[in-house]
């Protein structure tokens, strides 16, 4: 298992298409695999089994949410998005609002779906370097019709909490997270991610 991504950066001549790179994607499906908007491509190996557990909690409680509320679909760390940058990114957990997902093609949604999450989630591995993921965060506060983030840090016990056009904010040691009101009524139970 690799400890941290693995980036490779490609000379312009090598660029994949995005078909190539969702092809390339789907060959190597047991790899977590990302392209930042320079085109160049993060390899990172499946999560260790308690990150896998902890992630699964999330979106056990986001998919719970979701069904009662109906307004849109969730997603795990396996769809893909390709951002306005140009990136194709994979959030730990997201979700988009259904009038959304539905301007889009059946083609779109069945490939790295072109559109930004109105909700991500990224939860950082005890092997994940905090800034990376700080930047990744960042990322998504640029593109159009993100609404809101959240980075777990387990390490540290803290949330990072992102609006668009707002400063980062960051709870220490949470009990729960609320994602009202853009998510209303989901509220993140902490304890069983710690």
């Amino acid at each position: 298992m690799l400890s941290s991504p693995i980036v490779l950066q490609m000379p312009p001549e090598l660029q994949m298409t995005d078909e190539q790179f969702f092809e390339f994607c789907q060959i190597n499906r047991d790899l977590r695999i990302e392209r930042n908007e320079f085109g160049d491509i993060s390899i990172m190996s499946p999560t260790g089994s308690e990150t896998g557990n902890r992630e699964f909690s999330i979106l056990g409680q986001l998919w719970a949410w979701c069904e009662q509320d109906d307004t849109g679909l969730a997603f795990s760390s396996s769809a893909g998005f390709k951002l306005s940058t140009g990136a194709d990114r994979s959030p730990d957990a997201s979700w988009i609002k259904l009038e959304r997902w539905n301007t889009l093609s059946s083609e779109q949604q069945k490939q790295f779906a072109p559109i930004c999450p109105d909700f991500v989630i990224e939860l950082r591995s005890p092997s994940d370097n905090l800034k990376p993921l700080l930047e990744k965060m960042a990322e998504y506060m640029r593109e159009p019709g993100i609404q809101l983030g959240w980075l777990i840090d387990r390490l540290n016990r803290k949330v990072y909490i992102y609006r668009p056009g707002m400063p980062e904010e960051c709870l220490d040691d949470p009990a729960t997270v609320s994602g009202d009101p853009i998510l209303p009524g989901f509220v993140l139970n902490m304890s069983e991610i710690w």
